[in-house]
C-alpha cells in the first residue's frame, strides 16, 4: 500500500524531477507547481498535474508558502516534499504545513528553527557532548569581546553570521588589528543576506577537510547514518565536487564521526534525512560544524555506494515507518564522486551566467548517473 495517495514536490528542476520518481516507483501521485517562468520547463511535464504559483520571482511563487499549501489543498495531496533550497529550511512553512494537516516530509519544525540558528546549535551540541570547534556558544556583541576571545583561544579567529551558510557573513580575524573591520564587515552580510546581524567567534582551523555524514532517523527513536562524503573541493565556499567515501577517512574513524553524527541528531530531536557537516583536521579531530535539515544536494553519491534511495526513506519516515534497516545492516561498496555543472563565466571570474542552453549533452555508460532538470 502507497504510503500516500499523492505528494506535491515545492520545488523544480533536477531536484524535483528525482523525487517525482521515487514517488511513482511508490505508487503515489505527483504534483508539480510552477511559476510563470517556467510554465515550459521539464519538472512540469514529469508531474502527474502542475499548478501555477505565481510570476517569475522566486519571491512571488517557490518562496509563498501560503500559495503552495493552497495548492495542496486544491490537488488532494496528503504531504508536501520541499527539496532543498527554497522553503526547504524553512521552520515557518514546516510550521505551516503541520498546522495545516499536510504531512510535512521532513523534520520537525522545532529542529530546523534549531539547528538554523549557528549559535542554538553549536550551544546544544555542546550538552549533549559533541565536539564544536572551540569558541563562543552565544553572539558576540563588541569588538572587545572579540579581542577577549583572541587572547583565549588565539589567533586567527573566524567570525560568523549566527544566521548564516554558503559562505556568507564569514569573515577571518588574523590578528587584533583586524577584528574591528571584520566584525562589522560581518554583521552587515548577516543583516543583508539573512536579515540577522548577530555574529559569533570560532577558532579558526587551517586547511581542515569539509566532511559531512548522511543521518537517517525515525519517530521511532531509530538513528542511523550512511557513511561520509567528503567535500572540501569548494570554490567561494560553495561546493563542486562531493565524494564517498572520503580519501582521509579509515575505517575507525569513519565509526568515530558516524556516532558523533548520530549523537548531533538526536540532540536536535530529528527526524529524516539530514547532514551533519564537520571539519576533519589533519590530527584526525572532528568537529560539528552545522546540520542541513534537508535532502542534499550530494545525496546521490550516498546513494550510489549504500544501495539507500534517500528519498524514499524520507517518504516512509513521514509516513510514520520505522527505518528500513539497522546500523548494522550498512554496507558501503565501491566510491562515487559528484561533479556539479554550473553556468559561469570563466573569463568573469566564474560570476553566474545564466542563459538558454543550446546543446547539451549527458555522459552515459556503465556507473554513470546523472540527474538533471534539462530537457
Amino acid at each position: 500500500m502507497a504510503p500516500f495517495s499523492k505528494v506535491l514536490v515545492a520545488n523544480r528542476g533536477e531536484i524535483a524531477i528525482r523525487i517525482f520518481r521515487t514517488l511513482r516507483e511508490l505508487g503515489v501521485g505527483t504534483v508539480g507547481v510552477y511559476s510563470e517562468a517556467d510554465r515550459e520547463a521539464l519538472h512540469v511535464r514529469a508531474a502527474d498535474e502542475a499548478y501555477l504559483i505565481g510570476q517569475g520571482p522566486a519571491t512571488e511563487s517557490y518562496l509563498v508558502g501560503e500559495r503552495i499549501v493552497d495548492v495542496a489543498r486544491r490537488s488532494g495531496a496528503e504531504a508536501i516534499h520541499p527539496g532543498y533550497g527554497f522553503l526547504a529550511e524553512n521552520a515557518e512553512f514546516a510550521s505551516l504545513c503541520e498546522r495545516s494537516g499536510i504531512t510535512w516530509i521532513g523534520p520537525p519544525s522545532s529542529a530546523i528553527e534549531l539547528m538554523g540558528s549557528k549559535t542554538e546549535a553549536r550551544t546544544a551540541m555542546r550538552a549533549a557532548g559533541v565536539p564544536i570547534v572551540p569558541g563562543a556558544t552565544d553572539p558576540v556583541g563588541s569588538v572587545e569581546e572579540i579581542l577577549t576571545l583572541g587572547e583565549e583561544i588565539g589567533y586567527p579567529l573566524i567570525i560568523k553570521a549566527a544566521a548564516g551558510g554558503g559562505g556568507k557573513g564569514m569573515k577571518v580575524v588574523g590578528e587584533p588589528g583586524e577584528a574591528a573591520r571584520a566584525f562589522e564587515t560581518a554583521q552587515r552580510e548577516g543583516e543583508k543576506y539573512f536579515a540577522d546581524s548577530r555574529v559569533y567567534i570560532e577558532r579558526y582551523l587551517e586547511a581542515p577537510r569539509h566532511v559531512e555524514v548522511q543521518v537517517l532517523a525515525d519517530a521511532h527513536g531509530n538513528v542511523i547514518h550512511l557513511g561520509e562524503r567528503d567535500c572540501t573541493i569548494q570554490r567561494r565556499h560553495q561546493k563542486l565536487i562531493e565524494e564517498t567515501p572520503s580519501p582521509a577517512v579509515g575505517d575507525e574513524l569513519r565509526a568515530r564521526i558516524g556516532a558523533i553524527a548520530v549523537d548531533a541528531a538526536r540532540a536536535a530531536g530529528y527526524r529524516s534525512a539530514g547532514t551533519i557537516e564537520g571539519l576533519l583536521t589533519a590530527g584526525g579531530d572532528y568537529y560539528f560544524m552545522e546540520m542541513n535539515t534537508r535532502i542534499q544536494v550530494e545525496h546521490t553519491v550516498t546513494e550510489e555506494v549504500s544501495g539507500v534511495d534517500l528519498i524514499r526513506e524520507q517518504v516512509l519516515i513521514a509516513a510514520g515507518k520505522p527505518l528500513s534497516l539497522r546500523q548494522e545492516d550498512v554496507s558501503l561498496r565501491g566510491h562515487a564522486i559528484e561533479c556539479r555543472i554550473n553556468a559561469e563565466d570563466v573569463g568573469k571570474g566564474f560570476l553566474p551566467a545564466p542563459g538558454v542552453i543550446t546543446a547539451y549533452d549527458e555522459p552515459s555508460g556503465p556507473g554513470v548517473r546523472v540527474d538533471s532538470g534539462v530537457v
